[in-house]
């Protein structure tokens, strides 16, 4: 048994100036002279989290959370239509989160993230190997059109009334067609209450999706305020109807790159949003992986899910 630490707050914080008018709110937690490791949100655009940590030894690790373009305390935020969504990709991320290794100083990191967060993760580590330590991930997201197909439009099969709504709340001559594509078109409209009825439709289909696991509850994603709510939703409509700029089996293909870096996939069996056989996949191809699928959970998590990742975290913090 792994138990929680106490609560660790952050010791430095600051912003990340990106040179095109971004500025990336970061944190630094536990030990500054502590074995460096990341920790990536999901979403895209849910933003860090801001209370104190529990999972980390805060002597031994030194701990980077950061808010992803666009959300959280990052500026501009995608609440505000101003902000330049084309300034926020894939790629953009991952240069980010290389920006911000080299301005603290650091050489190499742990990389930990679920969700959206571990396909960063993954598209990082895939660029800049040499640089990753260990990678501990959870909920494993593949963004590529056949992920963001089966989460947008296949898991209607077990809820086809909620996803009638989703599709219905685009405009009457696009629900035959690229359904996301549309609700990305609707996120920049310049009528505010458009865009808050565009997220809130969005948001509902999300927690229709995670309320079929075990572990779900309604309001799992709409739970948020109404600003944090339209950046979330404009930035998720912004990356999944590109696909997040992924090939077709782009992170599976390229995960021979990997090796030599060890690593902890963690799964939930029932996971609705994100099917257990690209995780199952990835671990096969993966050289250094561990697989753990755990039984009672989907992508809303449990102890036990909890608990694997923190193990995964506290087995790495000496090596």
């Amino acid at each position: 048994m792994v138990d929680v630490y106490p609560p660790t707050s952050p010791y430095d914080a600051g912003f990340l100036d990106t040179g095109d008018g971004n500025r990336i709110y970061y944190e630094q937690l536990g030990n500054p002279e502590g074995k460096p490791a990341v920790n990536v949100h999901g979403g895209p655009g849910a933003g860090a989290p801001q209370r104190p940590t529990r999972a980390w030894d805060p002597e031994a690790y030194r701990l980077i959370r950061f808010d992803q373009r666009n959300c959280g305390r990052s500026t501009p935020h995608a609440g505000d239509p101003a902000a330049d969504m084309g300034l926020n990709t894939t790629q953009h991320l991952i240069d980010d989160m290389e920006r911000l290794r080299e301005h603290l100083g650091i050489e190499k990191w742990l990389l930990n993230g679920g969700s959206w967060g571990a396909t960063l993760v993954l598209a990082y580590a895939q660029q800049h190997p040499e640089r990753v330590s260990e990678i501990v991930i959870a909920a494993v997201m593949m963004a590529d059109r056949s992920g963001v197909d089966w989460l947008y439009r296949g898991a209607g099969r077990f809820r086809p009334e909620a996803w009638d709504r989703f599709r219905d709340g685009v405009p009457e001559g696009e629900r035959g067609g690229d359904v996301l594509a549309a609700y990305a078109r609707l996120m920049e409209n310049p009528d505010r209450a458009v865009r808050e009825q565009a997220a809130a439709t969005w948001l509902a289909w999300e927690d229709a999706v995670i309320s079929n696991e075990p572990n779900g509850s309604p309001g799992m994603y709409s739970d948020r305020k109404v600003d944090a709510q339209l950046a979330f939703v404009r930035i998720c409509a912004h990356f999944f109807s590109n696909c997040a700029w992924l090939e077709e089996g782009q992170l599976l293909r390229n995960a021979h790159k990997l090796a030599g870096i060890p690593g902890v996939v963690v799964h939930g069996r029932h996971d609705m949003s994100c099917p257990v056989q690209a995780p199952w996949e990835l671990a096969k191809a993966w050289p250094d992986a561990q697989l753990h699928i755990i039984e009672d959970c989907g992508h809303a998590s449990s102890e036990a899910m909890s608990l694997a990742t923190r193990t995964a975290i506290e087995q790495f913090k000496n090596r």
